[in-house]
């Protein structure tokens, strides 16, 4: 079973219907199928909703906030050592704060992240670290 790793810019793109969308929208088909296992940080999910509420409002926000808890995701909280790990490679490499989870989640758990944010070509150094681009 492979593991996947959704960041914000994946879940947007199936909100937003952008490009990628149907690559996501087939990798949450098979997740619910059984096939993967999803993961998320609670950081990147909240990034998805406050860049939802900028965009389209707070009703619109509200309804993806549910519609993204409903997937077959499991959502990762961020502890103290999360946070402290996601900290170390925002300063080791430019990316953002909420990629830096969504980064660190994926080396845990050893996982391919999805995104289309090219950002991320800078950790292709880092152990256990692998992206797939929409």
């Amino acid at each position: 079973m492979a593991h996947f790793v959704l960041d914000s810019y994946a879940m947007l793109a199936y909100f937003r219907d952008e490009e990628g969308r149907d690559k996501i929208e087939q990798i949450l088909n098979e997740a619910a199928a059984g096939k993967h296992t999803l993961y998320m940080s609670c950081i990147n999910a909240g990034e998805v909703y406050y860049m939802a509420y900028r965009k389209d409002g707070a009703v619109k926000a509200d309804l993806v906030w549910k519609v993204l808890q409903q997937f077959p995701i499991h959502m990762v909280e961020a502890d103290l050592s999360f946070t402290y790990k996601a900290a170390a490679i925002k300063a080791k490499y430019k990316l953002s704060y909420a990629d830096a989870f969504a980064a660190v989640l994926t080396i845990n758990k050893k996982a391919t992240l999805i995104t289309g944010d090219k950002e991320f070509d800078n950790l292709v150094r880092e152990v256990n670290f692998k992206v797939k681009y929409l």
